[in-house]
């Protein structure tokens, strides 16, 4: 869903109707310029819209709200990857942000008098971002601010003159706009960013920034068993940054450049590398990307197989334990088991009936995937059909993650429930209602039987776009946290490999770092781009995130925690 308090149906319809004027291979977005000629009444002599920066917009609205395949299929259609935008340069959300600007100067000319002067009093409601565009309702909107102005005035003057008592109403041009004093009216009802505390700040000298990247930076994983940074961005490359100890130089970057075979010789992609996964041992690392290719490369960064059969985006991938095969999920409905040593697929499952957008083994042979269908198939390499089917959500299921034991399955949806499965049962055991907005993705903690910390209790992270995260007792099914201190959208979370800590990114720039025994919030660090990922070293001393903005950032947590 958009970032921001906006209505979804209204940004929605405007984008529908986009596509009633979209000419071959260019969109002409016809309603939005109307809507800025008279949202804004601007001299267009001073002025420049393009179809490529409104195109961009939408296409960076659409990535940030969760709409994945629908931002590929757009970006296609529109040419994104030939524009000459510099994407690391657009702030998140710029598409709401002009939005809310346009509204604000529709409101603020419905309470203008035609010298200048401002209306006292305020706006009967606010206006929608639907009423704004349309002529007929502002007219209207305009007209009624008026009548109920002058009846105003004309009460005051009867009650001062039968009472001797004056009027205390603002002079004209000193009134409130729309209730707030000096003008301060705040579109969104978020609040101002949260001021950090001193006493949980990451200090500077504890946090590396790594740039190199030229656009946003999606995802990011630690080598299992060293300190390198693996990220995949926006800009056709994978890179690796070597993070460990005995690296005395400035942290070094393997550029993973991820090209296409044109005319005979290799050429870059230009498509976003969407996921990406180390192998159990650290040898080998697995890459997928929206031209439909998985990669497999070694961690000095040479590229060792590629792996086309998909037809269209892949959306995730993950190895097996035991590093023999790799699986994927794609736009084209299906999920493929890989042998990771020749290639070669070893077996496609096509039964979902929408793009798939998530897989995790339970084994080495057994896996689950979810889609957008609102369907969870579990599958078997070697069985021709699911061996189990779990239906119950509403909505699209935007993740699955099977708990340490491989007993339950937990799966998030936009239907705003995170729901957990057994292969025992056809319903689910627990269906978890407490989020407000959709639930990007979900964590089980490294804890429990079958772990390295078998006398701590378990524990299910979630991530919502209702700012906050969630920490479930799932034994019980209840929650026994919610972690509140996010002001947007929450993409991602990560345990500690001890499960003490769960560090969680939002789209405001912030990564915190929380107590998971007493949900207090122990570390925070305020980036300069909204985190789409973040995930801890294995031994627990570091933190790494990925933003909007290109950049990388590493967090040193070698020094005690609180």
């Amino acid at each position: 869903m958009p970032t921001g308090n906006w209505d979804n149906t209204a940004l929605s319809i405007l984008l529908d109707l986009s596509c009633c004027y979209a000419t071959e291979g260019n969109l002409e977005w016809a309603w939005i310029v109307s809507a800025f000629q008279h949202t804004a009444s601007f001299h267009w002599a001073k002025m420049s819209i393009t179809s490529d920066e409104v195109n961009f917009l939408v296409y960076r609205y659409l990535q940030e709200s969760g709409f994945s395949h629908s931002a590929f299929t757009f970006g296609i259609e529109s040419h994104i990857s030939q524009s000459n935008i510099n994407g690391t340069l657009v702030p998140p959300a710029a598409l709401i942000s002009i939005l809310q600007k346009g509204l604000q100067y529709v409101e603020a000319e419905i309470s203008i008098n035609e010298d200048g002067t401002v209306f006292d009093g305020r706006p009967i409601e606010s206006l929608s971002l639907i009423d704004a565009v349309m002529p007929d309702v502002v007219q209207t909107r305009q007209q009624a601010f008026r009548d109920r102005l002058a009846q105003q005035q004309t009460t005051c003057t009867i009650t001062a003159s039968t009472s001797g008592i004056q009027s205390n109403a603002p002079k004209n041009g000193e009134a409130t706009v729309n209730g707030e004093e000096n003008g301060t009216h705040n579109m969104n009802n978020h609040s101002e960013p949260m001021e950090m505390d001193v006493d949980v700040e990451i200090p500077a000298s504890k946090a590396t920034v790594l740039r190199g990247h030229e656009s946003e930076v999606f995802i990011c994983a630690w080598n299992p068993v060293s300190d390198l940074l693996a990220s995949g961005s926006g800009d056709s490359t994978a890179r690796i940054w070597n993070l460990n100890e005995n690296n005395n130089s400035i942290s070094t970057q393997l550029v993973l450049r991820h090209c296409i075979r044109e005319g005979g010789q290799d050429v870059p992609s230009n498509k976003d590398v969407t996921s990406l996964d180390w192998n159990s041992d650290g040898t080998l690392l697995a890459t997928g990307s929206y031209d439909g290719f998985a990669r497999i490369w070694t961690k000095d960064g040479n590229l060792a197989s590629t792996l086309g059969q998909h037809k269209g985006p892949i959306f995730a991938l993950k190895w097996n334990k035991k590093g023999n095969c790799i699986l994927s999920a794609g736009v084209d409905k299906t999920t493929i088991i890989w042998d990771a040593h020749t290639g070669e697929a070893k077996q496609q499952f096509p039964f979902h009936s929408a793009p798939a957008l998530d897989v995790d083994w339970q084994n080495n042979t057994t896996f689950a995937s979810c889609s957008t269908d609102m369907c969870i198939h579990v599958c078997r390499l070697g069985s021709d059909r699911p061996l189990k089917t779990f239906q119950g959500h509403t909505n699209e299921v935007n993740a699955i993650k099977w708990d340490p034991s491989g007993m339950l399955l937990a799966s998030c949806s936009d239907d705003m429930t995170l729901k957990i499965w057994s292969m025992k049962q056809e319903s689910c055991v627990h269906d978890l209602q407490a989020h407000s907005k959709e639930i990007y993705t979900i964590k089980w903690s490294p804890t429990g039987p079958s772990t390295n910390n078998p006398n701590a209790n378990i524990m299910l992270a979630s991530a919502s776009f209702d700012s906050t995260v969630r920490l479930w007792d799932v034994e019980r099914g209840v929650c026994i946290h919610t972690l509140t201190r996010h002001q947007e959208p929450v993409y991602s979370v990560a345990f500690s490999p001890d499960g003490k800590h769960l560090a969680s990114g939002s789209f405001d720039k912030c990564v915190h770092i929380w107590n998971t025994t007493t949900g207090a919030l122990v570390h925070s660090y305020r980036g300069t781009g909204g985190i789409f990922e973040v995930c801890w070293n294995s031994t627990g001393d570091k933190v790494g995130a990925s933003a909007s903005d290109g950049s990388v950032s590493c967090f040193d947590f070698s020094f005690n925690f609180k």
